[in-house]
């Protein structure tokens, strides 16, 4: 309606409430962008695929653990002992998932501004709700704590498992338990703060490690060389027969980690993006290119390439683009896999025989050697010349060989001090060793009272 249609008293009186309105209009105009920008402001939703994607992940990893993990151990000791490693993966893995949400999950990612530790701000999961969120890698884009929480203790619970491979068929059962609770306390928490979380000491260093190579696997491998030391020889060995007792559970169990590293890896990426399905495909092609290679080698060296060696190399692959997975591109994950399996397989059956340690499931020859090679390679094929992602502003390949370098020593040293010290308190507490009567009659009976196949 116009002014000029009303009445002259009317019209004066619309004008003057026009001039009256003025400044509301305009303060109306002027508050609306900022309106706009303090709902933009408002906390970022997380989004229901990623969430689903993270699910799943999670999932995969637990299934990593048990049955894959459990299995692929398993078949590699003799029948008598079958149980005791399943036991020890399982119960292991349960024990840790607890004293993760207990304390754990602060002790890694409690928010504190240290170099090593996370602090005690979110122990017993404080301040934890089905509302609050985690930051991923992209700006404004989070997922739901918990999930972020229970993806984290898949990575926590498996690790201390993967040691247990190292001195299967000779260790009580209850040190094997105390073993991995103190090492997940004292070494994983620490180190996976350094490397993963943004206040870590290995974090603000500039190290790549997108899965774990650090956190995961030189961890686990060097604790696994240092127990297979200290612990001791099986006895009887290199005079019994020691074979697998089952290299088709021993697959199963290795088809069952490839599938379950998707998640392992893929997961790592915290959204379901381009960056995932990178990871996806690398983990893909270095696990096939390592089983290809250590059946090549194998065949050269032996004449014949063997299921154990195929299984080996389908971990070693695996292991070795864990830090590399959403970082280097699908040809330099190739080659990864092409090159870990010779040096793990050097390993293997050349410097374990010739050092004499009894490494049951060859943990620090595969998971120990993959996971350093793993990490400097990554160092070398992130480089976008060679179809990685690229290097930060000022930083060189040289550059970030060195830092990869530094972040695996530093790993090492960790783990290696703080394990011998933690298998000495336990064989001080309730001692590393069954009897030799109990190792000899097998420890699904000695220390189980059941076994896991009847005549």
């Amino acid at each position: 309606m116009s002014f000029s249609k009303l009445s002259p008293s009317l019209s004066r009186v619309a004008a003057a409430s026009a001039l009256l309105l003025a400044p509301v209009v305009a303060f109306a105009q002027e508050a609306a962008p900022a309106a706009a920008e303090a709902a933009a402001a408002v906390a970022p939703v997380p989004n229901k695929g990623d969430t689903a994607f993270m699910f799943l992940s999670t999932i995969l990893v637990l299934f990593m653990l048990v049955p894959g993990l459990g299995l692929f151990y398993g078949g590699l000791v003799r029948a008598k002992n079958m149980l005791s490693v399943l036991m020890q993966c399982t119960v292991a893995g349960s024990a840790v998932m607890l004293i993760w949400v207990i304390y754990g999950y602060s002790f890694a990612f409690g928010g504190s501004t240290s170099a090593f530790w996370g602090g005690t701000a979110k122990m017993f999961l404080s301040g934890v709700t089905p509302d609050s969120t985690a930051a991923t890698f992209s700006e404004g884009v989070v997922i739901p704590e918990y999930i972020f929480i229970m993806f984290q203790m898949t990575f926590a619970a498996i690790t201390p498992a993967l040691i247990v491979g190292a001195f299967a068929e000779r260790i009580k059962f209850s040190a094997s338990i105390l073993f991995c609770i103190l090492w997940a306390t004292f070494v994983y928490f620490p180190i996976a703060h350094m490397v993963w979380d943004a206040n870590g000491l290995i974090f603000k260093m500039g190290a790549f490690d997108f899965a774990g190579g650090t956190v995961v696997h030189i961890n686990a491998g060097v604790a696994g060389l240092i127990g297979a030391i200290m612990v001791g020889k099986r006895t009887g060995f290199g005079k019994d027969m020691m074979a697998p007792h089952s290299m088709t559970l021993t697959l199963v169990g290795a088809a069952m980690l490839w599938v379950g590293w998707f998640g392992f890896n893929a997961g790592s990426n915290l959204e379901a993006s381009g960056g995932a399905m990178l990871a996806t495909v690398n983990t893909f092609l270095a696990t096939a290119a390592a089983i290809v290679s250590w059946s090549v080698v194998e065949t050269f060296t032996r004449g014949k390439a063997s299921m154990l060696g195929a299984a080996s190399g389908m971990i070693a692959g695996l292991v070795a683009v864990t830090p590399a997975a959403g970082i280097v591109g699908p040809m330099g994950a190739i080659v990864m896999g092409l090159i870990v399996s010779p040096l793990c397989y050097f390993f293997v059956s050349v410097v374990k025989n010739k050092f004499g340690y009894d490494d049951t499931a060859d943990v620090f020859g595969v998971h120990g050697v993959g996971g350093f090679f793993g990490a400097l390679a990554t160092g070398i094929f992130a480089s976008s010349s060679l179809g990685g992602i690229g290097y930060a502003d000022g930083v060189t390949m040289g550059g970030q060989f060195v830092t990869q370098l530094t972040a695996a020593v530093i790993t090492i040293v960790w783990c290696g001090v703080g394990s011998a010290i933690l298998y000495k308190i336990v064989d001080v507490i309730v001692g590393l060793r069954v009897p030799v009567e109990a190792e000899r009659e097998g420890l699904d009976l000695a220390s189980h009272g059941e076994a896991a196949y009847h005549n």
